[in-house]
């Protein structure tokens, strides 16, 4: 069997309800080609409600930072060091071994150039890749791809050379996300254990019955022709039982619906489908009220943050090599707590890159300082990297999406002037 344009997804999109496991023996059988020779992978995950950088990593050594946050900032003694300037917190202790070993690189003080204080602007802002520019219709991330389709016609001297399979861009969640849209085909998973094949087995799910609809009186041979072939890859999933799959020897994954998304990314990624771009989200980051320090609310999300993440990179094993993962949030918050115990919206941020290439054990970018004078209008940490550098140099260097003028119109991003981190 060829797997090429046939296993696209019609309209570039389909949700199907799913939370388990795809058994690498369904590549051999249903994808082989895909198999053979997997490439290098991109997994993004978007913080939602803005993460306040600052007590992620913490600029320890800023003397106006405790300051600023009499009630909430993490006491020096606490936090986790990184270079003697800046620290983690200490809810972030799985990720300190990443860092030491050189797999977990750090951006500080990178964010969006807009300053819409918005968090839907500014999240569409920053999956769309386009900053203050509303009508753009697609992702940044499904123009990589499309960035890479680009760069293998060129340099197979052909129009079209597609070998993806319908699983080459997904996302953990109930839909296809923002960043995803677009013309590369892409799925959203979210319940596969309750997928039901209509008329085998339990009742059908509504999302089963959905994907009937959507593909079983088609009248278009290769609309029918993919249908067909993917439904029967999700009832042969249904058979394999997925639910069995065991994460690797001592790995735990939190409980947390972050948990799930990463440990159904591992296994995606280690079934050799033919994954290249991943996207998952974790909302819970706007912290207006009681935000705490190096306990509360903010210090519980990014316990159950880290530990997802670093159990996902333990758990993929070998297969880490070829992944680059990338963290990001709308904007961070501001500099000073507020009369609630809290943060309110803010500019600059902190972005993790974490990846078998990764040049980690460093913190990149340009620090702006905390000093009065030094704050985005008086109030926030300032913007000295543009979150597109990190994201463009992560899709040149993962899955060769070199034409970063398509990928972040007007962004004029050039490769000698990355931060050379990957």
């Amino acid at each position: 069997m060829q797997t090429n344009r046939r296993f696209f997804l019609r309209n570039g999109a389909l949700a199907i309800a799913g939370t388990a496991a795809i058994p690498s023996f369904l590549v051999r059988s249903v994808m082989a080609e895909a198999a053979a020779a997997p490439g290098r992978r991109l997994v993004v995950i978007f913080q939602r409600g803005a993460a306040d950088g600052l007590n992620v990593v913490v600029p320890y050594r800023e003397k106006n930072y405790y300051a600023m946050r009499p009630d909430i900032a993490v006491p020096a003694n606490q936090v986790l060091d990184l270079d003697g300037f800046f620290g983690l917190h200490p809810s972030l202790a799985p990720f300190k071994p990443l860092y030491d070993q050189g797999h977990l690189a750090v951006v500080h003080a990178a964010g969006s150039p807009d300053m819409s204080r918005s968090h839907f602007d500014a999240q569409d802002y920053m999956e769309s890749g386009t900053p203050g520019v509303k009508s753009t219709e697609d992702g940044w991330l499904n123009r990589a791809l499309q960035a890479e389709d680009m760069n293998q016609a060129t340099r197979h001297r052909q129009e079209n050379v597609q070998t993806h399979t319908a699983f080459r861009a997904l996302a953990l969640g109930a839909q296809v996300p923002r960043t995803l849209v677009g013309k590369v085909p892409a799925i959203a998973l979210s319940n596969l254990n309750s997928f039901s094949v209509g008329g085998h087995g339990p009742a059908p799910s509504p999302a089963a019955n959905a994907f009937e609809a959507m593909y079983g009186d088609s009248g278009d041979s290769i609309l029918h022709a993919t249908g067909d072939e993917t439904f029967e890859a999700v009832k042969m999933l249904r058979t394999a039982n997925p639910a069995q799959y065991k994460p690797g020897p001592g790995v735990d994954y939190p409980t947390s619906d972050f948990g799930n998304n990463m440990k159904q990314i591992a296994q995606l990624l280690k079934a050799n489908l033919g994954v290249e771009a991943a996207f998952t989200d974790v909302s819970g980051w706007d912290t207006h009220q009681n935000q705490g320090g190096v306990n509360g609310q903010l210090a519980d999300r990014l316990r159950d943050f880290s530990s997802s993440i670093a159990a996902f990179w333990r758990d993929l094993g070998d297969d880490a090599e070829s992944v680059t993962l990338v963290t990001m949030s709308e904007f961070g918050r501001t500099a000073r707590q507020n009369g609630t115990g809290g943060t309110d919206h803010g500019h600059a941020n902190a972005m993790f890159v974490l990846g078998g290439n990764v040049k980690g054990g460093k913190v990149y970018g340009r620090w702006p300082g905390l000093a009065n004078e030094q704050l985005n209008e008086g109030r926030d940490l300032a913007v000295t990297t543009d979150f597109r550098q990190v994201l463009g140099e992560a899709v040149a260097k993962t899955i060769g999406a070199n034409n970063l003028d398509l990928v972040f119109p007007g962004a004029r991003l050039r490769q000698d002037r990355f931060l050379r981190l990957i």
